[in-house]
């Protein structure tokens, strides 16, 4: 019968097996940390090494990070977008407005309160929910509402990713996730109910110039 793998310290970093992967313990601020470092144990090793390292000079370790909800995430995200990236007003009204729906789909469909637990089944359970939303063309409230076209389905899911990548940046999301919005490949949908658009003929676009002064 083998005989089971043995713990081992790292510093201030234990490294235990648990079934056919090794885990790692340690105290930051105060909290007990036991992520997965994989099943290989060499590697777990130069991970504990790591984030022994790290923790020696009070850095943040290469695990860490900071959970915050989709609710602080979106104003934090928009706050930057006003007063840092110094965007639009409309810039930051559509953002605004896009990133609504997220959150409507957060309250009422699926209930998920950290960015760090949307994962990319969430993204797509949105996806298909901003399908079979109405929505008022003009955003008035008496306004006659209609589906999404598909380039509102796509502008709303870019804003979300846009979203979520400035919470990657910022470690609000767990070590090594990726972008929940990434996964669906969004720049791939195709737009096949686009706005018709009507151009001037050259006869129009003759009169048009023939009409303006010097000036315009």
């Amino acid at each position: 019968m083998p005989r089971k793998p043995a713990p081992f310290r790292v510093g201030r970093v234990s490294v235990y097996p648990r079934g056919r992967a090794w885990y790692l313990c340690y105290y930051q601020d105060g909290r007990r940390h036991r992520p997965r470092a994989g099943a290989d144990k060499d590697a777990a090793r130069q991970l504990a090494a790591q984030i022994n390292a790290q923790l020696e000079t009070d850095a943040p370790t290469v695990l860490s990070f900071e959970p915050i909800s989709v609710v602080d995430l979106r104003e934090r995200w928009l706050a930057h977008h006003e007063h840092v990236r110094r965007s639009s007003i409309s810039t930051i009204r559509r953002y605004r407005a896009a990133s609504e729906h997220l959150l409507r789909f957060l309250k009422t469909v699926q209930s998920v309160k950290l960015a760090s637990h949307f994962q990319p089944r969430h993204a797509e359970d949105f996806a298909r929910c901003l399908r079979s939303c109405q929505v008022a063309p003009n955003g008035h409230a008496k306004a006659r509402k209609r589906p999404l076209r598909d380039k509102g389905v796509k502008f709303i899911l870019e804003v979300c990713r846009t979203m979520f990548n400035y919470a990657l940046k910022r470690r609000n999301l767990s070590s090594y996730a990726e972008n929940p919005f990434t996964a669906i490949e969004i720049d791939r949908i195709p737009v096949e109910d686009a706005k018709p658009y009507f151009g001037f003929t050259e006869d129009q676009e003759r009169a048009f110039f023939e009409s303006c002064n010097e000036w315009q």
